[in-house]
């Protein structure tokens, strides 16, 4: 679904330049099947994980998933941003296939036979009757204060992190003339950014150790503080312009992401056994549910509000500050909610990780467990 949903958004945009109608058409029908896709494929991803991997190793595990998966991102952007120049609509379909078909033969190699067979004594061998109905078992976690508390921390923070998905390419061309193929080298160039910051996490931890590393708090805080300073210099960026040093800016901009986003991920990780047993697949789809929602609607009101604001300001520039800003305050009010979060300990479990899957670190509780 999300390589066909690729597919056809690349033909909808070649299309609207001599069918505009017809083109609009198919992207709203494109876009609502990357949107699927995507939440098909993610969430089900993150249940898997929660499901099928032991507790002690989920935070390991889902770092490896986070750090390849902005791996893929950062590649990519800079193959497919070079063979887009010069630009055409042609070479944007031909482009676009192209990745979405290895992306979708990876797919097929990374699923096949990863569930394997279910283990004896499991539901599946006879007893799912006993098995409460997912209403029953949703009611549960949302029942639960902290899985509620997470839930909206996800969604803000998440909110915040997507907004300018959709608009960071068109602001480089718009406000300091990127080509398309530049501004999309750009992307990779933050995706790379989101590398660097992940992998910091894990190399400052494993060097400070567990008694001296920072809390998961404090990392995912400062990771939501740092991308709202990061926002406000793409908003210095639209207003000084083309002598700004963008590209060092949206690399900061990433980095300071990927701070939160590994943090946020490993805690999510930690969390998701907690509460009442065997609830972990509905926990993580509940918590993955609304980072779906959020990341999606994130992108479309990021548009629409840019759209909106050089509607009415009759500036793109100030436009772009606009959408900038109120990210700005959506991170601060993650790093609020980030510090109201119960503390689940530091992240040394990341940084095990990052010592080539060593298993993770740490005694007690998987609940004070290490990101």
């Amino acid at each position: 679904m999300l390589a066909t949903g690729g597919i056809a958004a690349a033909v909808a945009i070649a299309w609207m330049a001599s069918h505009p109608v017809a083109g609009i058409v198919l992207a709203i029908v494109a876009f609502f099947m990357i949107g699927v896709g995507v939440g098909a494929a993610g969430t089900t991803l993150l249940v898997l994980l929660a499901k099928r991997v032991a507790e002690h190793r989920r935070a390991a595990a889902a770092t490896v998933v986070w750090v390849m998966m902005i791996g893929g991102f950062s590649v990519t952007a800079g193959v497919a941003g070079h063979l887009l120049d010069p630009f055409s609509p042609a070479r944007l379909v031909i482009v676009t296939t192209a990745v979405s078909g290895i992306a979708f033969l990876l797919t097929l190699v990374a699923v096949w036979n990863v569930e394997g067979r279910a283990p004896t004594g499991t539901p599946s061998d006879g007893r799912d009757a006993t098995r409460p109905s997912f209403r029953e078992a949703l009611s549960d976690v949302w029942s639960e204060r902290r899985s509620r508390r997470f839930a909206v921390f996800v969604f803000v923070s998440m909110l915040a992190y997507s907004a300018q998905d959709l608009i960071l390419e068109p602001f480089a061309g718009t406000v300091f003339g990127f080509t398309p193929g530049g501004s999309t080298k750009l992307s990779g160039m933050q995706h790379g950014g989101v590398l660097v910051g992940m992998l910091t996490v894990g190399l400052v931890s494993s060097l400070l150790g567990r008694a001296r590393s920072p809390s998961m708090q404090a990392w995912t805080a400062a990771g939501c503080i740092a991308s709202a300073a990061a926002l406000c210099a793409l908003v210095m960026a639209g207003l000084v312009g083309p002598t700004w040093p963008l590209q060092a800016t949206v690399f900061a901009l990433g980095a300071t992401n990927g701070i939160y986003a590994v943090s946020a991920i490993g805690s999510m990780m930690a969390l998701v056994g907690t509460g009442r047993k065997s609830r972990e697949g509905v926990r993580m789809g509940f918590w993955g549910a609304a980072q779906a929602i959020a990341f999606g609607l994130g992108g479309s009101l990021g548009t629409l509000a840019s759209d909106g604001a050089r509607a009415i300001l009759h500036s793109s520039v100030a436009a772009y500050a606009t959408v900038f800003s109120a990210e700005a305050l959506l991170f601060l009010a993650s790093a609020v909610l980030a510090i109201r979060l119960n503390d689940v300990g530091h992240p040394a479990t990341l940084a095990a990780a990052s010592r080539h899957g060593r298993k993770a670190a740490g005694d007690g509780d998987v609940r004070n467990r290490d990101i």
